[in-house]
């Protein structure tokens, strides 16, 4: 009885190991305009995600490059904000945007970014808390081979989510903007908030961008981070790890370790 209830438990053990880890994904956001931020971004260590502005004069390049060197691809998707503030990308979709130009403009957006295998939003602060034009974006990735959704989560009225799992699209919110301030203190202070959300919860989101300032503490912090009892693993992982405790759901490729 005993060593029977020890064999039980050991599975158990080894089955639920991820349980016992505070783990946190990281996206680096805006990749395609600064060839050597974007060297930098890709060289990262450890499974770092690359979101890729479409329009961006490097994207292709810088996609497949950190493809190459093994990180996830994200198209970084514009979306309109609230605020006309001018700084939209080429090719934001915007609430005026049909649904056939939708289509469209998110076909050439993918390609436009090689081997990207999910979407994030660039800005969005304004689109994303619309039911419609949230639902047009998911049939368009639920139209792709197994990709997933992060909402960026620029607005707190953000419905992304929320319709993301209504299409069964894999999908997940970040928890953290590393560097809303480039200050390198607020940058440790925000990363340090990350890493509590992952040990309360078990798994965090990230999301930083290819600023000098975010760069050198990612190169200096990402090595030494199994030292402090956290584990960085990819987006699939963190997707799987967070869609688990509501919906049960882990197939096609978040199933993989």
């Amino acid at each position: 009885m005993t060593r029977s209830f020890a064999a039980v438990a050991a599975i158990f053990l080894t089955l639920n190991a991820d349980a016992d880890e505070a783990r946190i994904a990281l996206i680096i956001d805006d990749v395609g305009y600064r060839l050597t931020e974007g060297w930098r971004t890709v060289s990262l260590p450890g499974p770092v995600a690359v979101a890729v502005l479409p329009a961006a004069p490097q994207a292709a390049r810088l996609a497949t490059a950190a493809h190459g060197s093994g990180k996830e691809i994200l198209v970084h998707l514009p979306l309109q904000a609230s605020v006309d503030d001018g700084l939209d990308e080429p090719g934001s979709i915007t609430l005026d945007t049909t649904r056939e130009g939708f289509s469209r403009a998110f076909q050439h957006a993918v390609m436009q970014v090689p081997h990207a295998g999910g979407v994030n939003n660039h800005r969005g602060s304004l689109l994303t808390r619309h039911p419609g034009h949230m639902r047009w974006l998911m049939e368009e990735i639920g139209e792709q081979d197994e990709w997933f959704f992060v909402d960026s989560y620029t607005t707190h009225h953000s419905v992304a989510l929320a319709i993301a799992r209504e299409h069964d699209v894999p999908a997940a919110r970040r928890d953290v903007f590393l560097d809303s301030s480039r200050d390198p203190a607020s940058i440790e202070r925000e990363f340090e908030r990350l890493k509590a959300i992952a040990r309360r919860g078990g798994v965090a989101i990230g999301i930083g961008h290819p600023f000098p300032e975010t760069l050198d503490f990612l190169e200096a912090t990402l090595p030494e981070l199994e030292r402090d009892g956290i584990k960085l693993i990819s987006l699939a992982r963190a997707l799987r790890a967070k869609e688990q405790p509501g919906s049960g759901k882990a197939g096609g490729k978040f199933a993989a370790p």
